[in-house]
């Protein structure tokens, strides 16, 4: 499979007949085309207010953290949408984040990656999940302490080791045991997650129990005085 190349083509439309299929995931673009960007909208009621949040919110940490799980419910507590960087990269290629990386390499996905979280910054506020690697990158990083609350979802070994390892689309476990790399990774990547904005224990569990700690956690950067429950 081939991959474009260029450094634009996460912004080409996609075929008339998959944007008719999926209407809702891809909105707007800069000049018309700035903002291709994929945005899930919680179909579920929830019984609390939409409330003030004054930027995006993003969160990050390690494959298995939860960060889409939890993503998804934080967006419809907040009354805001959802966008997943990885899903909208793979959108954009016709490809899974696997082939990228097989075929094309970590350093190209990285590239593209920076792109479209660079794009989705550019969006109204709303929840973003990111890739593991997103807030290793210094630009994208800076990005996302500039435009947005960075929360890194924190969990312990056993708890993403027993998570990532109902799924197969983790290219980077591959490259050994699952274990030992994710040791590997939490030694490389946990001390620069630790400069996110705010830091949240991703518990085993129910996603709810750690939406919880997360709007606890978020609670001053949306105005809400202490003791009071978001």
């Amino acid at each position: 499979m081939n991959f474009p190349m260029d450094s634009d083509f996460l912004t080409r439309p996609f075929p008339a007949g998959r944007l008719a299929a999926n209407p809702g995931n891809m909105l707007g673009s800069s000049d018309d085309r700035t903002s291709a960007v994929y945005r899930r909208r919680m179909s579920v009621s929830t019984p609390h207010q939409p409330l003030r949040v004054p930027k995006t919110v993003a969160l990050i940490g390690l494959m298995g953290a939860g960060k889409t799980a939890v993503g998804r419910r934080l967006a419809q507590r907040l009354g805001v949408e959802f966008a997943d960087a990885d899903a909208e990269i793979e959108r954009a290629a016709n490809a899974t984040i696997a082939e990228i990386f097989a075929e094309q390499g970590e350093p190209f996905f990285r590239a593209r990656e920076r792109e479209v979280i660079k794009r989705l910054l550019a969006n109204p506020v709303h929840v973003l999940a990111t890739g593991g690697g997103a807030f290793m990158d210094p630009a994208t990083r800076a990005l996302l302490r500039e435009r947005a609350i960075t929360i890194w979802l924190r969990a312990g070994l056993d708890v993403m080791l027993a998570r990532v390892m109902r799924r197969n689309n983790r290219p980077l476990l591959n490259a050994g045991e699952p274990r030992e790399v994710l040791d590997r990774l939490m030694a490389e990547r946990y001390p620069v997650y630790a400069k996110a904005d705010i830091t949240v224990d991703s518990v085993d569990g129910p996603a709810e129990v750690t939406l919880e700690r997360v709007m606890t956690a978020l609670a001053p950067y949306l105005g809400i005085p202490a003791g009071v429950t978001p």
